[in-house]
């Protein structure tokens, strides 16, 4: 029985004192392979210094976040981003963590869109998947890449949406990301993932953040996808063994990893 975290921000500071530890305790709990998404320009080098430390393991993505985007530096942060991607001396799985966030700054709307469109161009030449962050923007987003004239595959990270968010995404050919919230009492993803085949999902814990239940309020790590695997168990009515093996062979051919 093997996992794979699809979407760990292992380079993040809350990780420092303790950030080998926390890797070899994934791997200890059957979570074999982990997926790193970039951030910003300031993220590479330390990402980067895990993948080499773990390099048949630990992948990385490479993208501009869209909380990222600012006016006065996202231009520059994407030519970074860019020399990054086509240089050809790393082993990038997607184009990643890109995306819309309408949650923190709705003002950078249009220079958002333009830094996600721009990314998208570059995932199909490279051939290569896109992780989404779709904070409040989903509709936005599947409406661009609705409109988008070649095809894309990726990612909703994240995934807390609606049945209806969740068939549109599945149509467009993308998968769903999901974590921690799915472990919630209050949550309604739950329901939406009854109407929805376990074909379509992959793992994710989004480490440090949006732990699983029982580690709400505490620091979340990529060893807790057991803890999302369980719930989906009852979601499912399957086994952790059938669950494991699905999202793990729904990863690996995304990801190519």
């Amino acid at each position: 029985m093997t996992f794979i975290d699809t979407h760990t921000h292992l380079y993040e500071s809350k990780f420092d004192e303790d950030r080998n530890e926390m890797i070899q305790r994934a791997f200890d709990n059957d979570i074999k392979k982990l997926l790193i998404p970039n951030v910003d320009a300031d993220s590479i080098s330390g990402m980067l210094d895990i993948v080499h430390q773990f390099p048949n393991q630990i992948f990385p993505m490479m993208g501009l976040h869209p909380c990222s985007v600012q006016e006065k530096s996202y231009k520059k942060e994407l030519e970074i981003i860019h020399q990054h991607l086509f240089n050809k001396k790393e082993n990038y799985v997607a184009v990643g963590e890109i995306g819309i966030d309408l949650y923190w700054d709705k003002s950078t709307l249009e220079i958002q869109k333009e830094a996600f469109e721009l990314q998208c161009d570059w995932a199909v030449e490279l051939d290569l998947p896109i992780a989404i962050h779709s904070r409040d923007s989903t509709y936005v987003l599947l409406d661009i890449l609705k409109k988008r004239t070649k095809n894309h595959k990726g990612v909703f990270h994240c995934f807390t949406g609606s049945v209806e968010e969740a068939n549109e995404i599945i149509k467009l050919g993308f998968y769903l990301g999901i974590g921690g919230v799915v472990t919630y009492k209050n949550t309604h993803l739950r329901d939406t993932l009854k109407q929805i085949s376990l074909e379509h999902l992959v793992l994710e814990t989004d480490a440090p953040y949006l732990p699983p239940v029982p580690y709400r309020g505490k620091r979340n790590e990529s060893a807790y996808i057991k803890n999302i695997a369980e719930t989906l168990c009852s979601v499912y009515e399957k086994s952790l063994d059938e669950i494991a093996t699905i999202t793990t062979q729904n990863a690996e051919s995304l990801f190519n990893v």
